[in-house]
Parts: C-alpha cells; sequence; structure tokens
C-alpha cells in the first residue's frame, strides 16, 4: 500500500485526502477545517469516538445534531436537520488504493449525507480501512464491518451469530443472498467513485487501525 499514490488518486477523483500519524493528531486538524457556531451531525462510527471527534462534536462549540436517544418524530427530524448541516462526521467502511470509497447502510442516513446534503463530509479512516479494489471492500464488509456493528448494536442477523455474511456460504450468491433479517445493516451500497463538487468530501487518513 503506498498512501502518496492513494491520496494522488483521492484527489484526482475530487475528494480532498489528509494524512496524520496518529489519532491524537485528528482533533487539530478538524478543529482547523470547521467553524465554532456551524452546525455539525454525524453517522455512527467507533472511529469517531477513538479519535475524540465525538466529544469534539459535544463540546458546546458546535451546533451539535446529536440524535442520541431520540425517537419517532423527533428521530426523524434530526436526520433531516443532519441532512442540511454544515459538516457530517463518519468513517469508511472502505477505501481503495485507486481513490474510491465504499460504503453500506441500514438505516441509510450515513450514505445519503455523503451522497448529498451537508456542505462538506469528513471522513476519518484508518489505515486497516484500506483496500486494494472494490472485491476487497465488498468482502470486507461481509467478513468484517457488518459482523462487528450488529454486535455491537444487538442485531439479530445470520452474520452476528456466524460472524460473516450468510451469502458467502451459497455458491454464486447475490450480494445479500439469504438474509432477510429485520435488523439487516446492509441495506444501501454506496460507491464514491468521483466528487462532482470538488473537496466537499475530505478524507483524513490516519496511520493507526482505527474502528471495525
Amino acid at each position: 500500500m503506498n498512501i502518496v499514490s492513494l491520496m494522488k488518486n483521492l484527489e484526482r477523483n475530487n475528494i480532498k485526502p489528509y494524512y496524520v500519524e496518529k489519532k491524537e493528531d485528528v482533533i487539530p486538524l478538524v478543529k482547523s477545517l470547521i467553524k465554532k457556531g456551524e452546525s455539525v451531525s454525524n453517522g455512527g462510527s467507533m472511529t469517531l469516538k477513538e479519535t475524540g471527534v465525538m466529544d469534539l462534536l459535544a463540546s458546546g462549540d458546535y451546533d451539535f445534531i446529536d440524535r442520541t436517544g431520540l425517537e419517532g418524530e423527533e428521530l426523524r427530524q434530526a436526520y433531516v436537520r443532519a441532512f442540511g448541516c454544515d459538516t457530517y462526521f463518519c468513517s469508511s467502511n472502505a477505501v481503495t488504493e485507486n481513490g474510491e470509497l465504499y460504503n453500506v447502510d441500514g438505516n441509510s442516513n450515513r450514505v445519503a449525507c455523503i451522497v448529498y446534503g451537508p456542505r462538506q463530509v469528513i471522513m476519518v479512516v484508518g489505515v486497516n480501512k484500506i483496500v486494494k479494489n472494490i472485491d476487497e471492500a465488498v468482502m470486507r464488509v461481509k467478513t468484517n464491518c457488518a459482523p462487528k456493528n450488529t454486535k455491537r448494536l444487538d442485531c439479530q442477523t445470520p452474520c452476528n451469530k456466524t460472524g460473516e455474511c450468510i451469502s458467502l456460504m451459497q455458491d454464486n450468491s447475490e450480494i445479500c443472498a439469504g438474509c432477510g433479517s429485520d435488523g439487516r445493516v446492509c441495506c444501501n451500497y454506496v460507491i464514491t467513485a468521483r466528487q462532482r463538487h470538488k473537496d466537499r468530501i475530505k478524507v483524513i487518513i490516519v496511520n493507526e487501525d482505527l474502528g471495525f
């Protein structure tokens, strides 16, 4: 894996790349990319917790659209507000060496905001999420991201019990064949190959293993 080459490929795709050596370097960089008082929100992410970004968003310096503990119409309104926020924070399930972002979502509020809505999207990504190509990205979600997230969220899915997508147990299966669970976390699949609005998406690559 060549980080310099990856960053060039991201930039070629109109995605602004940044690189830091350790997770402690993330917060100073993030502070330089957002202004106090701006509206901010986030997708579910262990990486944001591990790097301190969640604490920063909740510090009181920003208009934090926090959906924690909300239900029903209040939750829906938080999602709607997040879609129009100044900066949306998340990670990526995988980043290919060719500079593509691969994300799979259950509720799909996260992938919706990645695709369109917030003025800018800041992704924080550990080097463990860098893969060779889309095929490897798909496998990463099926064998790592989805099973671990279903355990974290206590979703009653086959992958929660087996540790991998049930589709891998079938010959010539479709993308998620065999999973009809109401708790399925793989409902919408988004490949960001290029941004029409240059530098709207910013990717902070951290030279550490972070999140799932």
